[in-house]
């Protein structure tokens, strides 16, 4: 009996075809933006009217990302979707394009609950929004924030952005403000309005400028509360103007690898501009990090602050002042503990400076790399500060010597989490080195939650 062979014909290699989208022509004929209601077209049609210029297919993709950033950035749409298609019709071109942006608006009114951390104190905030509200961006929010210290407020915002020039905007609300701070014996209660205009400059450096009017109403905390906080309770009205820049070219703000970031504040209160509070300040701030073998990163940071009151009659006010002391600012020394103090509370000062050097490693033996291990760090310092007056008058060397006789220092280790990327926990071990009698210094174990940190 016969056999037969048969054999399995192999399947047909698939040819590969290579484009090169930076070198296929196109001609783009016509861009859409379906789904408007509420914003005006003079909004959105700059955005993407440079579109129409792109000569390349990959020029078109590159032109189209740009765009709807853009128009994301306007805070007007719950979502974008892009759609590049060949052009159609009897007229269409035969490398003809058309770009469509499908595009869907915020609701009328939207609102949510949400957490806040800040100043070594979690808040809960309950937030009502009104978003695009005239078709250009604009939006009116009004926040309730509670916190964990007693803390209270309220704010009603109306933000309004300028729509060539990316980062600007203009803002202007009112705001209710309760908070009691213990550490000076003391709780305030602030009613006020302000106005602020923000924007880019060169580098990329983020301006504010902010005026402020605050009725104040300052109160004894307890039955304890010392004679000097005491004189300074009652009411103030405060009228100032306020400049700030940064800039920030870190790769985190949380826990940095490279970069730095400088920040300049000045304040001017009083003056012509009302009130009877009347001083001028200013203050900076500089860290610096250089990552080095193995993960390892070390960080310097700074900061000082001045103030003159330019009042013959009443001096500066608590409130006003400059503090130093606690983990987001002087590791090993209580909330405000360092510097002058009367009866057990904090005074504060017209000036200050401070220092630190840090060293953050990567946990030992690397426990979960690649995912959640990452967000330790072990953390080594060394920070100091003077928190009395850095000047006395005479001569350069009695200066110094009133400078190293303020000094306090402390030296410590810890663990640092980063708590997804909006603030960081720390619990170091401190041990202070230089301090005075009357300071509150922390031996041992010192906890600190925050976003910034000295």
């Amino acid at each position: 009996m016969g056999s037969v062979h048969a054999k399995v014909p192999e399947p047909a290699q698939k040819e590969t075809l290579t484009v090169k989208v930076n070198e296929v022509p196109v001609t783009v004929e016509r861009v859409y933006i379906d789904g408007l209601a509420r914003t005006k077209n003079d909004a959105v049609v700059p955005d993407v009217k440079h579109i129409l210029a792109a000569k390349k297919f990959e020029e078109v993709v590159i032109r189209s990302l740009e765009a709807k950033a853009k128009l994301e950035a306007l805070g007007a749409f719950k979502s974008i979707g892009i759609l590049i298609d060949t052009s159609k019709g009897p007229e269409a071109a035969g490398n003809g394009v058309e770009v469509t942006f499908t595009v869907e608006e915020l609701r009328h009114v939207g609102g949510g609950i949400h957490t806040l951390i800040g100043n070594n104190e979690g808040s809960v905030a309950f937030g009502l929004r009104m978003p695009n509200l005239m078709g250009r961006g604009e939006k009116l929010v009004g926040e309730y924030t509670y916190g964990s210290r007693k803390t209270q407020g309220f704010q009603l915002v109306f933000v309004k952005p300028f729509l060539r020039a990316p980062g600007a905007r203009f803002s202007a609300g009112i705001s209710k403000g309760e908070g009691e701070f213990p550490w000076s014996g003391y709780r305030e209660l602030g009613r006020g309005v302000n106005a602020e205009l923000s924007f880019q400059s060169i580098l990329g450096m983020q301006h504010k400028v902010k005026w402020e009017g605050v009725w104040r109403e300052l109160s004894c905390l307890t039955n304890a509360t010392s004679f000097a906080v005491r004189e300074q309770a009652g009411h103030s009205l405060k009228s100032s103007l306020h400049h700030s820049v940064g800039w920030d070219t870190r790769d985190n703000s949380i826990l940095p690898n490279n970069g730095f970031v400088l920040r300049l504040n000045k304040e001017l209160a009083g003056m012509g501009l009302g009130g009877d509070v009347n001083f001028v300040k200013g203050d900076i701030e500089l860290q610096l990090n250089k990552s080095l073998l193995f993960g390892t990163v070390v960080q310097g940071t700074l900061t000082a602050g001045i103030m003159h009151n330019l009042s013959k009659i009443i001096g500066p006010r608590i409130s006003d002042r400059y503090f130093l002391g606690g983990p987001l600012t002087l590791r090993g020394f209580e909330m405000r503990g360092a510097g002058p103090n009367s009866d057990g509370d904090s005074l504060g000062s017209t000036s200050f400076c401070a220092g630190g050097l840090h060293l953050y490693m990567p946990l030992p033996f690397r426990p979960g790399k690649g995912g959640f291990g990452d967000m330790f760090r072990t953390h080594l310092f060394v920070n100091g500060g003077v928190p009395g007056p850095l000047f006395i008058g005479g001569n350069r060397q009695e200066n110094l010597d009133h400078l190293l006789d303020q000094l306090r220092w402390a030296y410590g280790a810890g663990v640092v989490l980063c708590l997804g990327n909006i603030a960081r926990l720390e619990l170091n071990y401190c041990v202070p080195v230089t301090f005075k009698t009357t300071d509150q210094v922390v031996k041992g174990f010192q906890c600190g939650i925050g976003l910034t940190f000295l």
